[in-house]
């Protein structure tokens, strides 16, 4: 392995060990990838189990999910950097390392704190993880048609990690305990580590700038403010003191995030990526569309248990075709690609995905799982998987050596903040619609309301897709 004391005239530092196969890089980054997003979604169908376990109020189960979200798409243009900085090899390795001993925290957490700590902490090594996957990736493959294919599949397994979550969470709360959904991460962790350890070749962009540790802290403080303001609303409404003090902060917070980066000579998100169409375009277009399609897991799970009666087991079965759905979605997009071009197919799985969401919302207390979860889900899914590839292709379309890693931690963060807003902001829409009831169709209204909004947001987004993001991939 090449010595970290070597020097960065360079760029790119490659490592000279014999380059290993491009399948085996692919291999272990959407391994990498799986492990990220699965635990985006694996604690949903644990929820009930831990509420019932460690005393948990409906807004911790909320940060259940949130403090893992808000870390990770926080510190990820962090993450993104530092692997462009000190090496990606390295930080795939630093990250997965954090990741896998928060998760053995979160497995044998006692109290709620105990557990959300750990996710926060699970988060963060999930942001250092994550931007060096999709690098690793694209330095491995040429651009072109192998790279998008490339990119489809570590799409296609991205979103299939999400998907799966469901259904492996679902077997080890019923045949284990809902610790398992954590503790799972620990030998898996420790495999992939090996591999990567053995296999990877380091690569850095030849850049010994300082991190921008003030903008990391900012732009996660800030966002981790607006969704608890946001999650308050639920309680106080949105005029309300409690309410009203953290957003403000949290959008201030941001101004100050973008104010340090047009300011600071090595920022964590150089301002001037924006000014290319494609990168701003298709960020802008993921956090719309994260919004609302982070939350379908979270939402389903939840009918499915609360309202339809399921087991563990049987809701993460039941979205077994989802998650079919959108790896069909992923890999199938780059040969309509290659034909229609990357805005139209973005605009069409949008489209799909909104129908899929407006079917949902009609939803009853008593509905047969073809219609009620089923269909829906498979046309939500689908549709979430066709957009995704183009929109990755797009944001990391033409980035230099030195911003492979910003520009891939932005594609994560863009998606990764867009759901945990989302998933506040629904959530609040959720509770509105409920109102005072508990009962099977008082949740049942809530959550149709939610898949409302969503279906709107998603409409948004295609108008939003086919008005700003470029027809075509730009040519180097």
């Amino acid at each position: 392995m090449t010595s970290m004391l070597e020097t960065a005239d360079t760029p790119p530092l490659i490592s000279r060990r014999t380059t290993p196969p491009t399948w085996l890089v692919v291999a272990l980054a959407c391994a990498g990838q799986f492990l990220v997003v699965l635990d985006v979604s694996v604690v949903n169908v644990a929820l009930p189990s831990m509420r019932t376990d460690l005393g948990l109020s409906v807004s911790g189960l909320q940060w259940v999910v949130n403090a893992y979200a808000i870390a990770f798409a926080g510190f990820m243009l962090l993450g993104g950097r530092a692997g462009d900085l000190y090496g990606r090899k390295r930080m795939f390795l630093v990250g997965l390392g954090l990741f896998t001993l928060a998760s053995l925290g979160g497995g044998l957490a006692q109290e709620g704190w105990q557990l959300l700590l750990a996710r926060a902490v699970q988060g963060l090594g999930a942001a250092v993880l994550a931007p060096s996957t999709l690098t690793l990736l694209t330095a491995a493959v040429p651009e072109g048609a192998a790279r998008a294919r490339a990119i489809a599949t570590w799409a296609a397994v991205g979103a299939g990690g999400g998907a799966a979550g469901g259904l492996v969470g679902g077997v080890l709360v019923d045949v284990l305990s809902w610790r398992w959904v954590l503790l799972i991460n620990v030998p898996v962790g420790a495999v992939v580590l090996a591999g990567s350890l053995r296999w990877l070749v380091e690569s850095r962009a030849g850049d010994r700038r300082r991190l921008d540790l003030p903008g990391a802290l900012l732009v996660t403080a800030g966002l981790g403010t607006l969704a608890y303001g946001i999650s308050r609303t639920q309680e106080r409404g949105w005029t309300d003191s409690a309410s009203l003090l953290p957003l403000a902060a949290g959008v201030l917070l941001i101004a100050l995030f973008l104010l340090v980066e047009a300011r600071t000579p090595a920022p964590l998100m150089p301002l001037g990526l924006l000014r290319r169409r494609p990168v701003a375009s298709a960020n802008a277009a993921m956090l719309v569309s994260g919004s609302a399609m982070f939350c379908m897991w979270y939402f389903m799970t939840l009918y499915a248990q609360n309202v339809l009666g399921y087991s563990p087991l049987a809701a993460g079965a039941a979205l077994v075709p989802s998650s079919l759905a959108v790896i069909i979605g992923s890999k199938t997009a780059p040969r309509l690609m290659r034909t229609a071009g990357p805005r139209f197919v973005a605009v069409l799985g949008t489209l799909i995905g909104a129908s899929g969401f407006a079917w949902q919302s009609t939803m009853s207390a008593h509905e047969a799982y073809v219609t009620a979860i089923m269909c829906p889900g498979i046309l939500m899914m689908l549709g979430g998987g066709l957009a995704m590839t183009p929109l990755a292709a797009l944001a990391t379309s033409g980035a230099a050596v030195g911003e492979a890693g910003v520009v891939s931690g932005l594609v994560n963060t863009s998606r990764t903040m867009g759901g945990s807003l989302g998933l506040a902001v629904m959530s609040t829409i959720a509770a509105s619609g409920t109102g005072t009831g508990t009962g099977p169709q008082a949740l049942t209204d809530g959550y149709a309301l939610a898949f409302r909004a969503s279906t709107a947001v998603l409409l948004g987004g295609a108008v939003l897709m086919a008005l700003w993001l470029p027809r075509r991939l730009p040519q180097k």
